[in-house]
């Protein structure tokens, strides 16, 4: 493991030096993880892995309250402790030094205000974005990353077959959710990698709805997007269900998502822009009449987030890589009816191919 975060360290280095900075903070929590081993979401507190090119050192600042388990933690081992009751931006200044004309920002995460303290800290310094870098580099995933995903798959997909046995007619939503989330535990996950979206009927018919106090009842699609957080990696997955038996057209609609997913997948592979797979997708639903009711991207990367580079979409020209990792869920969503969603995860290995990860059945389940 301690090579694993050198080799980071060392490449993030190796860049900051083509820009020419003083300087670099990393402040994304999930991004501190990924080069230091250490995680934990500091809230309003201040908390970064500084890269000092000038002094070529490395130091993390974390809140007191997480001294001790950064020091069990991180790769990095220079830690710098902020009480609550002290400026962090003084002591960030005292650590670091004043003579600082150029630091590199992760530019989505930095907030106005943290801005403005760096301001007051360091007069007349610019900055440039480190971000897409980071992103980038994220986006290229060992074996051993894979392997760590691979084993949050494993989680929810237990947590799926063993759920969909507590499924009951006149159930609520929010009731099933707790039935899944007391499994995700169970079962050894640190949590849920995202609020778990656990819709019927037409509710399905929304990509990002809520569970809440509907009951489940026959005749209703019920879709269950889910995943997990195991070691600091996230899962992602969704499978829709009928209550009962289903009716041709909810058949017809099934099975055109489950044949657009496939496409996906087998179009997924090393040297190809990446919005191929979005499209090769999106035909199958479009021609089969249903192409105004799939008006969102195919998937989306995933590793340390939930949602990450790359973006799957149709208009993005990134060429797939090897150790890309990414979900593919095509769905067909009609307003007041219902929909389905069916959503995979893939990993391109050494060799450029698109490895499945997921497992569980793609065949319709009937419930109850």
């Amino acid at each position: 493991m301690k090579e694993q975060y050198q080799s980071r360290l060392t490449a993030l280095t190796n860049f900051l030096d083509t820009l020419d900075v003083d300087l670099a903070i990393v402040k994304e929590p999930k991004n501190v993880f990924y080069y230091t081993g250490f995680y934990s979401d500091p809230h309003e507190r201040f908390m970064a892995l500084v890269i000092d090119l000038k002094k070529q050192s490395q130091y993390l600042f974390v809140p007191s309250l997480d001294l001790e388990i950064a020091e069990g933690d991180s790769y990095v081992k220079r830690i710098v402790s902020i009480s609550d009751e002290v400026n962090p931006y003084k002591v960030f200044k005292d650590t670091i030094g004043a003579e600082i004309k150029t630091i590199g920002l992760e530019t989505k995460v930095i907030s106005l205000f943290q801005q403005e303290q760096l301001h007051n800290s360091f007069q007349n310094f610019s900055y440039l974005n480190i971000g897409d870098f980071i992103s980038s580099q994220r986006m290229r995933k060992t074996q051993e990353e894979c392997n760590k995903v691979q084993k949050a798959i494993h989680v929810i997909e237990k947590v799926m077959e063993e759920g969909i046995k507590k499924v009951k007619e006149g159930m609520t939503e929010q009731e099933l959710t707790a039935e899944l989330e007391y499994l995700m535990r169970k079962f050894g996950a640190e949590g849920p990698s995202f609020s778990s979206i656990i819709l019927s009927g037409a509710k399905a018919a929304l990509p990002h709805g809520r569970p809440d106090s509907k009951t489940i009842n026959r005749g209703d699609f019920l879709l269950i997007d889910m995943g997990v957080i195991v070691d600091g990696y996230c899962s992602d997955i969704t499978r829709t269900f009928i209550m009962g038996e289903e009716t041709a057209k909810q058949r017809e609609i099934y099975d055109v998502v489950r044949k657009a997913t496939q496409a996906g997948v087998e179009e997924a592979k090393a040297g190809i822009p990446i919005g191929q797979i979005d499209i090769a997708a999106r035909n199958v639903i479009k021609e089969a009449g249903y192409g105004q009711y799939f008006n969102n991207r195919v998937g989306h990367g995933l590793g340390i987030d939930v949602h990450e580079e790359p973006s799957v979409h149709g208009n993005n020209d990134l060429i797939v890589e090897r150790g890309n990792l990414f979900t593919v869920e095509p769905g067909i969503y009609i307003p007041g009816y219902g929909g389905v969603r069916i959503e995979e995860n893939v990993y391109i290995d050494e060799d450029g191919h698109g490895k499945l990860l997921t497992s569980f059945p793609t065949e319709l389940i009937r419930i109850g």
